[in-house]
């Protein structure tokens, strides 16, 4: 008498991803790369090409001339490394003042308990809300009463109101996705709760303190408006700096894109250098068991 040995059922063969989804995602990453990527390029392409080519009616996607001019041009015109040096001022203080300040106060919501606590957490939210352009006249009235005005101290002040809310709200963030029980556990073995907070939490806090000062630097780095009803000419920054190449005789766009090109390296620079802590900063807080 014979048996039949038992069927083993098969695996269901994978289903292969059709390769016109993939390519369709390609096509739509490349869209928006060359999207963002073009007015990178076409700034440095004007910046180094003769300035007649920067003004001519038909002008070419590919670059008609190599020259440096333009940067000699950038660099002589009105005064360059003053206020590059104010900006840099401006930017650094309000990043090391806005991360100290921030840091505490994200510290602060999320792991202790207080009374208005959510009111505080809705306040910071509804500060990110009002348009700036709402607040020049009643910042500019208020540093006058203060004697701040066309000062780098009332600028600093001002950046921090709307740099501040940005800051505390994403430190929260990162502090909340850190265990308490890390914490604990090290006040256990007999540290106190700076202690804790220093040897514990604050390594695993440096993505973010990283992400969020880049974040606030390019902010501070940037601003114009502000930089341009509060500050006179010869305290100017570098973003008005780039108005002094539009005159009455019109605009000088190779020196001007050759200028912003200079202002792009101290960003540029800053990327480089933290770039890995950046890449690091999207998991920061994640516990690995």
């Amino acid at each position: 008498m014979s048996v039949t040995a038992p069927s083993v059922p098969r695996k269901a063969a994978k289903t292969p991803r059709p390769r016109k989804s993939k390519a369709g995602w390609n096509l739509l990453g490349l869209f928006v790369f060359l999207t963002a990527g073009f007015p990178v390029y076409w700034m440095l392409n004007t910046a180094f090409k003769p300035a007649k080519d920067a003004i001519d009616p038909d002008p070419s996607l590919l670059p008609t001339g190599f020259t440096l001019a333009n940067f000699r041009r950038a660099l002589n015109i009105a005064d360059f490394w003053g206020p590059v040096g104010r900006s840099l001022i401006v930017s650094l203080t309000v990043v090391v003042i806005g991360i100290l300040v921030g840091m505490l106060a994200a510290l602060a919501i999320s792991r202790f308990a207080f009374r208005g606590r959510k009111i505080v957490i809705v306040g910071i939210l509804a500060v990110q809300m009002v348009p700036l352009v709402a607040m020049i006249i009643p910042v500019f009235l208020l540093l006058n009463d203060l004697g701040q005005y066309d000062r780098l101290a009332g600028l600093i002040i001002t950046y921090l109101t709307f740099i501040l809310p940005f800051t505390v709200w994403t430190l929260r963030g990162f502090i909340v996705n850190i265990p308490k029980e890390l914490e604990e556990a090290a006040m256990v073995d007999g540290c106190s709760r700076t202690t804790a907070f220093i040897r514990v939490v604050f390594p695993l806090l440096a993505p973010g303190l990283v992400a969020t000062s880049v974040y606030g630097f390019i902010q501070a780095w940037n601003e114009y408006l502000y930089a341009l009803m509060l500050m006179s000419q010869k305290n100017q920054t570098a973003t008005v700096w780039l108005g002094n190449f539009t005159t009455k005789h019109g605009t000088e766009y190779a020196p001007m894109m050759a200028g912003s090109t200079l202002m792009a390296v101290p960003i540029v620079v800053l990327f480089l250098l933290v770039q890995r802590k950046m890449a690091a900063g999207l998991t920061a807080g994640a516990v690995k068991g």
